[in-house]
């Protein structure tokens, strides 16, 4: 089979406009490597592809799910494993673009799950409090605080109450995972804007239309863009302090998602030419062709 297309790399650095541009120029179909978009009515939050965009290529694993649905990443690898054979033997090439390292690399390295097994990357809590959580069970030898990677895993496999066997670096697919980036403070800056417009195209009247879900849904309570509300919603906070909280957080997973694809995978990375994006794509994709 022919390479999957693999993009990653942090929020606002315009990961779903090479995909479609991509997916053009290769006959390729995309599927979704985002933990929210997955899920129905999280539109704005998410900043999942428009409507018009995902006419315009066939997208996969995008609405999948109502919010109060706990959606596992062995539910997404079982899917978007049938999705890549789908797509391939149509005949077409497949593009996986998104933030959600885990998920990706869950989907194309040889994860083994239980069935109903959630993992998660804590990507809302620092290192200290994730030494915490884990304090919080019978645990003899603690890891140190600053192997974040080992923190996680064992306060996943505390939280399963089982053990999860991995071979992680087999790759069951022939993959070119491309990353987008840019120079940090002007990331942020992004961040920053695209926060405040994803409020201007009615963030907050979404999250409000959603109220009740939040009683049952794991993503509300966890996902960036929608777990800030909660603390508006009990009176505790302001919208000001959520639209800040929103843009810290996301700051934050920003460096962290960097991290993720630096390590995990064998990432090309890609300075962006956001005036003249038309550069990235034709960079990208020439160099697709060239060592196709």
């Amino acid at each position: 089979m022919k390479e999957i297309i693999v993009i990653v790399g942090p929020t606002g650095v315009g990961k779903t406009k090479l995909s479609i541009e991509l997916a053009k120029k290769l006959d390729a179909e995309i599927i979704n490597g985002d933990s929210v978009s997955i899920y129905q009515k999280l539109d704005i939050g998410s900043a999942k592809p428009t409507k018009e965009e995902q006419q315009a290529i066939p997208h996969h694993l995008i609405d999948r799910v109502d919010p109060t649905v706990n959606y596992t990443v062995y539910e997404y690898q079982q899917e978007a494993r049938e999705k890549i054979k789908e797509i391939t033997e149509k005949g077409k090439r497949v593009i996986i673009v998104g933030g959600t390292g885990l998920y990706i690399k869950a989907a194309l390295y040889r994860y083994e799950f239980t069935q109903g097994t959630t993992t998660k990357e804590y990507e809302d809590l620092t290192n200290e409090e994730l030494l915490e959580e884990v304090k919080k069970y019978s645990v003899e030898v603690l890891p140190h605080p600053n192997n974040r990677k080992r923190l996680v895993r064992l306060l996943n496999k505390l939280e399963n109450h089982e053990t999860i066997t991995n071979h992680k670096e087999e790759c069951l697919y022939p993959i070119r995972v491309i990353g987008l980036t840019c120079e940090r403070d002007l990331l942020y800056e992004r961040i920053n804007q695209r926060v405040e417009e994803m409020m201007e195209n009615g963030l907050q009247e979404e999250v409000e239309s959603l109220k009740e879900d939040y009683k049952n849904s794991r993503i509300l309570n966890s996902g960036i863009g929608y777990k800030e509300f909660v603390d508006y919603f009990k009176g505790e906070k302001t919208i000001e302090e959520v639209v800040e909280e929103i843009k810290q957080n996301s700051r934050r997973y920003a460096k962290r998602q960097f991290t993720f694809f630096n390590h995990q995978f064998d990432t090309k990375w890609y300075t962006v030419d956001f005036e003249h994006f038309e550069n990235t794509i034709e960079e990208v994709y020439q160099d697709i062709k060239k060592e196709a």
